[in-house]
């Protein structure tokens, strides 16, 4: 489970430390693919939390779903259609998903946790 948080982190501080400017026609592409790539991450911890975790169904849903949305967004580039719309509303509505089921797992863990610690304090 850390190894996914460990490369978000690593990603974002060099993303704040470095000075790279993506242009604006790219703009779209990029982040769908950052709605995909957070989406992957959130349904890794969520499998890994409800131990059905498996690495080739990570790696390969991550680029997946990132060519996916690219492509969406190109498609709809070259349609001039704005379909990475329709990209960006399905990463977001499992983004949140993921993270709703990922709250509820760990605060049923942790009541989980509370309870056995009062039995283990009565004895």
């Amino acid at each position: 489970m850390w190894l996914p948080i460990l490369g978000l982190l690593v990603g974002v501080i060099l993303g704040l430390l470095t000075d790279i400017r993506i242009p604006d026609e790219y703009s779209n592409y990029l982040s769908i693919a950052v709605l995909a790539a957070l989406d992957t991450l959130f349904g890794g911890i969520r499998a890994h939390l409800q131990n059905i975790y498996d690495d080739k169904v990570f790696v390969s849903g991550f680029f997946f779903n990132i060519l996916l949305a690219a492509s969406l967004a190109f498609l709809g580039v070259h349609l001039g259609v704005d379909l990475y719309l329709a990209a960006v509303f399905a990463f977001g509505v499992r983004l949140f998903q993921n993270i709703a089921v990922i709250r509820r797992i760990l605060i049923s863990n942790w009541t989980n946790n509370q309870e056995k610690r009062e039995k283990n304090s009565e004895f």
